[in-house]
């Protein structure tokens, strides 16, 4: 694989902050750029946000008490708000993600082929543009799960729009699924698609339909609490049509061994030289309990066969605590969009809701699959589930708490999983800061930017969901 970038594109400033001279000229892109460059720079953008432990950023790994921080502590303790955690992501998000994805989609929209091009174009381009939108479809969600209603319909059109409106979670959800299930249509094996750029698939367009399946399953399953119906015709319709059925099938970002194309993770634990994180005492204790060997793939052990994790909260002694394992530690470690252990927890729920004959299978396919991810035997996962059975009487509890493990490297995917099953029974630090109420949050709070570029399509949207508190749920968490 050649070197991922050497220059970095940013497409057109989506975020309603901006100054609106630039709004629409923004001095460091380059508008000439192929399609495929703003699709590299989007995934890649993509890939370090979802998977990035900085605090300025993501900090699931901390809310879902996987790892403690060991000297500042805030963001262990909820306070997303001193280094502008939301305004980071809806950077993340918006600009450097859709914008450029929106960009790319535009390019070919408009593309007039070469003679030679032109006899496989139709297909081609329908292949591309649909490729590009299930990615913006990926990211919404991603949006809307962390905030609630959010700018959708207006959100990357400032040029004639610069304060966009807020759009209805509930209705963005239903747009996500109709918008993703035309894409998935429009696919079509027998032409191409992006001979390169495409850092996830290398542009073979029966991986993205198994793509397209599987994040039309995660949307269909997500909402099953608040709508049964359209969640379990959304899911029977993804399985129907073929989701993820092996690791070969993941949705990953393969990354380099050199800067700046390295892993999020490598960056922040080794080489920002700083010793940051450290085990979180919930999961290390709940393991611990369940003598689950995958210990010795998320930690390392402070000696021997002995792990211990850090009370979330409070500062932590990075000499004392187990140290995070050895693949944050490596440069190259992918960064995990969809794979196969989430789809298999997926199917496992769905088992669950709508055909309990399959659920015991289902679950024990899940804990197999995330045993195997993680370079762990079949014989490990087989004596672990005889100890961790299925539990018919409490399926969320069953579902809720081996998700909770296997989604220990996808800290937002995890959030979700919590949110809807409402296991683990996570406890909120007990010097969390007064705005958390003493409670796990389950949103983060709208950027504070927004309210003083975009305060009255933000008021609304904030009385919309019942205020813009991180106790605020999201509209399908109704438990």
């Amino acid at each position: 694989m050649k070197k991922i970038f050497s220059v970095l594109f940013i497409g057109s400033f989506l975020y309603s902050c901006t100054n609106t001279d630039n709004m629409n000229t923004d001095p460091n892109s380059s508008y000439s750029t192929v399609p495929s460059t703003l699709l590299s720079y989007a995934q890649k953008e993509l890939s370090d946000f979802v998977n990035t432990p900085s605090v300025n950023e993501n900090n699931f790994r901390l809310t879902m008490q996987y790892w403690q921080e060991t000297t500042y502590v805030e963001e262990s303790n909820y306070d997303f708000v001193t280094r502008n955690v939301s305004n980071s992501v809806w950077i993340d998000c918006y600009v450097n993600v859709l914008n450029n994805l929106n960009q790319a989609k535009q390019i070919i929209s408009t593309y007039n082929p070469t003679a030679s091009e032109a006899p496989s174009w139709p297909i081609k381009k329908k292949n591309q543009i649909a490729i590009i939108d299930m990615q913006m479809v990926y990211t919404y969600q991603l949006l809307t799960d962390i905030f609630g209603d959010i700018p959708y319909t207006e959100s990357l059109n400032l040029a004639s729009n610069q304060l966009p409106v807020y759009d209805n979670d509930t209705s963005i959800y239903s747009n996500l699924i109709t918008r993703l299930s035309t894409d998935i249509s429009n696919l079509d094996t027998s032409g191409g698609s992006f001979d390169s750029g495409d850092y996830y698939y290398s542009g073979n367009v029966s991986k993205w339909k198994k793509f397209g399946n599987t994040l039309l399953l995660k949307l269909g399953i997500t909402i099953a609490d608040i709508n049964p119906t359209l969640a379990q015709n959304t899911v029977n319709t993804a399985i129907g049509n073929g989701v993820f059925t092996s690791s070969a099938d993941d949705c990953k970002f393969n990354y380099l061994s050199s800067s700046p194309n390295y892993s999020p993770l490598f960056e922040n634990l080794v080489a920002s030289n700083r010793n940051d994180f450290v085990a979180g005492k919930t999961i290390i204790d709940y393991m611990n309990s369940l003598s689950d060997p995958r210990r010795t793939m998320f930690f390392e052990p402070t000696s021997g066969t002995t792990y211990v994790g850090a009370i979330i909260g409070n500062p932590a002694s990075f000499s004392s605590n187990s140290h995070i394992g050895n693949f944050a530690n490596t440069e190259t470690t992918p960064g995990v969009l969809l794979n196969y252990t989430e789809t298999a927890f997926y199917l496992a729920e769905a088992s669950a809701r709508w055909t309990p004959s399959l659920a015991t299978t289902n679950y024990n396919k899940a804990v197999i699959t995330s045993f195997i991810e993680w370079g762990l035997s079949l014989t490990d996962a087989t004596t672990y589930l005889t100890s961790n059975p299925y539990n018919s009487v409490n399926w969320k509890q069953s579902l809720g708490n081996q998700a909770w493990i296997a989604m220990y490297n996808q800290p937002i995917t995890s959030w979700t999983f919590y949110r809807r099953l409402d296991y683990p029974q996570l406890i909120a630090s007990a010097s969390s800061v007064a705005i958390a109420s003493g409670k796990i949050p389950v949103r983060l709070t709208y950027p504070v930017k927004e309210t003083t570029t975009n305060p009255t399509n933000l008021a609304t949207a904030s009385s919309a969901i019942g205020g813009d508190n991180l106790t605020t749920k999201i509209f399908w968490d109704v438990n």
